[in-house]
């Protein structure tokens, strides 16, 4: 069904929050209109600002961390699986149907969120009575919504159609080809470039806590961009503008998931302080948690000094005699809390930056920069003597650990850094070269003709 564009681009809005069914409702921040039409929806400030808003209500409502991280986690080697759903069982035997209902999901919801964002920029492009450093703001907070919903659709599932017109309807005739992997590499690193170009250095004072991207979440993006290309002086160069800011820290690890944590880049607020990853990783003591680590992973943490990671972030459950290993970086299940969704975090910068200087041969700026997350941990520095080989497998091993159970990270590290065969391969039993990338939507195919199924998964 088409839509007359005088009428409503999904935003339609209350309490601060896209009208969408979810049991997470965005963190309030300020009654907007009860209705913005596209004629009107960037004629002020503050009609402008709900429209960038609805943007973070729907990352919420779609569930895209959520998403990101349980699937990814269960196909790599860093998330467990404990319950029989057979949509999701796929993904722990690498064995998905190319009518895998979540992939399906994972793919809608991403081009919904992608296709908002283009209503967004070209509305807010045209306005010509905004105050321009707020309307720079939000063109730089849409686009980097733009760039986030596209990187992980690059990495997910390879070359993707890469659609930035404000057309309402061009998503429903499904016309795109798949355009390469350099050409939506090429557009993530244009919008993250512009946005953070546009947007400011403070963060929004009536938002939650470090609730709305700002230069710094554009910066970043783009280091682990650049570091994804295998471009590393300027992974290394983004990397270092967020980690010279004193705004960040790198707090202890039983503090490190709080609202308030100064280790957050950007995070999403919601008006619970309860997030899916603490709904899905605790539950009662009786009761075995969906998703729990590996005893492989549990087991890789050194023994010979103490993890302050593996002691606050993993919690040992024993139920009808046998063991799982909760994750317990998010503290609360239900109710009220004050953890949000932490999409962005310090110590990712500093692994960044470590393993381009590595590349680089820069061994010991990558020395002092693993040091920095092995300190926070608890943990002994990096041997001085070590080369890049050994300080590679240092990075390796410190990413696993920090980023268990978080957007996918362990997925993307093993899939950028080819090593995905070589670990999975003994742990997976179906394991094919292939299963780097997720299938293609078959219904998507079957709609647009243009598009073509990845290697694995035409049948």
């Amino acid at each position: 069904m088409k839509l007359n564009n005088k009428i409503i681009i999904s935003l339609i809005l209350t309490n601060g929050a896209l009208l969408f069914s979810s049991c997470e409702k965005f963190v309030d921040l300020g009654a907007p209109p009860t209705q913005v039409i596209t004629g009107d929806a960037f004629a002020s400030d503050a009609s402008a600002n709900s429209v960038i808003r609805g943007l973070y209500s729907t990352v919420l409502n779609i569930n895209l961390s959520g998403t990101t991280t349980f699937f990814t986690g269960i196909a790599a080697d860093d998330l467990q699986y404990n319950a029989t759903d057979a949509g999701i069982t796929e993904f722990a035997s690498n064995n998905i149907l190319n009518t895998n209902n979540n992939v399906a999901n994972l793919w809608y919801n991403s081009y919904q969120l992608i296709k908002n964002t283009n209503n967004a920029i070209s509305g807010l492009d045209a306005s010509n009575s905004l105050t321009p450093l707020i309307k720079d703001q939000l063109i730089g907070e849409a686009k980097f919504f733009r760039a986030y919903a596209y990187f992980y659709l690059v990495n997910l599932y390879g070359d993707v159609p890469l659609q930035l017109r404000n057309d309402l309807y061009a998503f429903e005739d499904a016309s795109l080809p798949r355009a390469s992997k350099q050409q939506v590499y090429d557009q993530i690193v244009s919008d993250l470039k512009d946005a953070e170009s546009k947007m400011q250095t403070n963060y929004d004072a009536t938002a939650s806590p470090r609730g709305r991207a700002n230069k710094a979440a554009a910066s970043a993006l783009l280091a682990r961009v650049y570091l994804y290309q295998k471009d590393y002086q300027n992974a290394e160069l983004y990397a270092t503008k967020v980690l010279q800011s004193s705004d960040y820290g790198m707090p202890a690890p039983d503090k490190n998931f709080q609202n308030t944590s100064n280790e957050v880049i950007l995070q999403l607020g919601n008006l619970t302080g309860v997030t899916t990853f603490g709904a899905n990783y605790i539950t009662a003591a009786t009761a075995v948690p969906g998703y729990t680590l590996p005893d492989a992973v549990y087991n890789s943490f050194e023994s010979s000094t103490t993890d302050l990671r593996k002691t606050n972030w993993t919690s040992l459950k024993t139920i009808s005699g046998k063991n799982y290993y909760a994750i317990t970086k998010y503290k609360v299940a239900s109710g009220t809390g004050a953890e949000y969704h932490i999409m962005l975090r310090l110590a990712e910068q500093y692994l960044i930056r470590a393993e381009a200087r590595c590349k680089l041969n820069n061994l010991s700026g990558a020395r002092s920069d693993i040091d920095a997350v092995r300190t926070r941990a608890g943990l002994t520095a990096i041997p001085s003597g070590s080369n890049e080989t050994q300080l590679l497998t240092a990075i390796e091993t410190e990413r696993l650990h920090e980023f268990f159970g978080e957007y996918g990270h362990r997925w993307l590290d093993l899939k950028r850094t080819e090593r995905a065969t070589a670990v999975l391969s003994p742990v997976k039993a179906n394991w094919q070269s292939t299963d780097v990338l997720f299938p293609i939507p078959q219904a998507q195919i079957l709609i647009n003709t243009k598009l073509t199924q990845n290697p694995g998964y035409e049948n």
